[in-house]
């Protein structure tokens, strides 16, 4: 039993950085936080459901497709919306809450609640690890979430891009005078953070039902990796995505799985307490805050 925990608590976990991945890189590049990302979620499940269902696609077409569209929509955000508010914390987080908000009802306007609403599993089957069997799909999960994490490493670093990116994160101003676009920036950073959204979404939601309240709990999972990790921190995302994933895992099997929501509340409450910056954020001076 509990070699099950710590297998589920591992594949929970790179769940959970997969889902945190598109939010902490957005917020890490233009210090953007998108509270419409799980919109954005559930809106790329229900769209690669109709483009299955409705248009009769094949999955590896309508996956791909979903993934550039939410991309697309991301850069539409920022280019229509957010660049007239940008640098206004408050109105950004209104901003884009409102406009999640606004989508994510529209589904439920529209009709969009039952258990039908599924996507295919990548593959049947299942791998044996121990004495225990492993779905195929979620062995999916933990490929995915280890190599985009490991692309993402590599394209901050290694490209011009990437350059640019870390740049403008690292000194605004700075990257300003040596020539690089906040802007275009800006809105790279939220295409990219819209289509690994997307991405999370088309791979984990096979092993479930989409419905429009994932949209909520996704959102929420997001922000409790990037505050326990640190808000913009991609290695504070990694570790608190194992510390949450772990967590929610034991206290699935020792007090029931409607407790692990909690998990992330309690540690949103007790990190704000202790380490308002998150584990591997940087805790503003005293004398930078007078």
């Amino acid at each position: 039993m509990l070699w099950g925990a710590l297998l589920y608590g591992v594949v929970n976990s790179v769940t959970l950085a997969l889902v945190a991945l598109g939010f902490n890189l957005t917020f890490g590049i233009s210090g953007i936080a998108n509270f419409s990302y799980g919109a954005m979620y559930v809106l790329a499940g229900y769209g690669t459901w109709m483009m299955l269902q409705r248009l009769g696609l094949p999955l590896l077409a309508a996956i791909p497709a979903m993934v550039l569209a939410t991309a697309l929509l991301g850069a539409l955000l920022y280019r229509i919306v957010l660049v007239r508010v940008r640098g206004m914390v408050i109105s950004e987080v209104i901003a884009t809450f409102g406009i999640g908000l606004a989508i994510l009802e529209l589904f439920r306007y529209l009709g969009f609640i039952g258990f039908q609403y599924t996507l295919p599993v990548f593959a049947d089957g299942s791998l044996q690890v121990g004495p225990l069997y492993l779905d195929l799909q979620r062995v999916f999960i933990l490929i995915v979430g280890g190599s985009l994490t490991g692309f993402l490493w590599f394209f901050t670093r290694y490209t011009r891009t990437g350059l640019a990116f870390r740049g403008i994160a690292q000194d605004e101003y700075t990257a300003l005078c040596l020539g690089i676009d906040s802007d275009k920036v800006a809105t790279l950073s939220l295409s990219f953070g819209g289509g690994l959204c997307a991405l999370a979404a088309v791979v984990i939601l096979p092993i479930g039902t989409i419905s429009v309240d994932a949209g909520y709990d996704v959102l929420l999972e997001a922000l409790a990796v990037c505050i326990v990790g640190g808000l913009g921190s991609a290695l504070g995302m990694v570790i608190a995505s194992f510390v949450l994933g772990m967590a929610q895992s034991v206290t699935s099997l020792y007090m029931g799985s409607h407790w692990m929501m909690i998990v992330n509340l309690l540690a949103i409450l007790l990190i704000l307490g202790i380490r308002p910056s998150g584990l591997m954020g940087k805790q503003k001076e005293l004398e930078e805050r007078i």
